[in-house]
């Protein structure tokens, strides 16, 4: 429930707003449009197929989850296994401070703010139902949306790094996230097999990864 719908809807405007000055663009079917504010709408659209009944935190967490992630790029730090690590505890940081501003800025007390501010930092997963929730919503919509643009941007990557990279994505969800994988989101024809293999799915027919013409 949505204790103020006033309050709420200029949370997301401002939330919007930051996002639309994206210097990157993402296609879609109105055309290009800014990356980061493309993906916000992609994932507050598969909260309300996957959780129609999320909080309003969560709802928040969601759709601030990637806010002006492209002001911290990840050339910014070294191509190391360590360097990614580093990279991603900054994005969190720099999403959560960001978010709570806006919040502060739309009326927001401070217990919602660190409540929200949780949530985008993933903080007890498995462990907090609502950064569990937002971290399966994480999951559906890249596996709906970004799996395809994944593989083809990485030919480097061999089928088994592939796979576990998939594996790692699924073991982040919970089992009502796995399912959805399976029963609520769109999956790419040519690679549904194989992420349902990599999911511990059987499948039928080849379930590597079909080359690309």
């Amino acid at each position: 429930m949505i204790a103020d719908s006033r309050r709420y809807a200029d949370a997301i405007a401002r939330f919007d707003a930051a996002n639309a000055e994206d210097p990157n663009t993402d296609s879609t079917g109105s055309g290009a449009e800014p990356k980061e504010l493309v993906y916000a709408r992609r994932m507050t659209a598969m909260l309300e197929r996957f959780a129609p009944d999320a909080p309003e935190a969560v709802r928040l967490a969601v759709h601030c989850q990637h806010i002006r992630r492209w002001e911290i790029p990840r050339a910014s730090y070294p191509r190391t296994p360590e360097g990614y690590k580093a990279w991603r505890v900054r994005l969190l940081d720099h999403h959560a401070e960001l978010a709570g501003r806006i919040l502060r800025d739309a009326g927001y007390d401070e217990g919602k703010v660190a409540r929200i501010a949780s949530i985008v930092r993933k903080e007890r997963l498995k462990r907090n139902p609502e950064a569990q929730m937002l971290e399966d919503v994480v999951g559906l919509v890249f596996l709906e949306h970004y799996v395809s643009g994944f593989v083809a941007g990485h030919p480097e990557y061999s089928e088994a790094k592939l796979r576990d990279i998939l594996q790692k994505t699924f073991r982040k969800m919970s089992p009502r996230g796995r399912d959805a994988a399976r029963t609520l989101i769109r999956l790419p024809a040519a690679l549904a097999p194989f992420v349902l293999a990599a999911a511990g799915e059987e499948a039928p027919g080849r379930t590597g990864i079909e080359p690309r013409s």
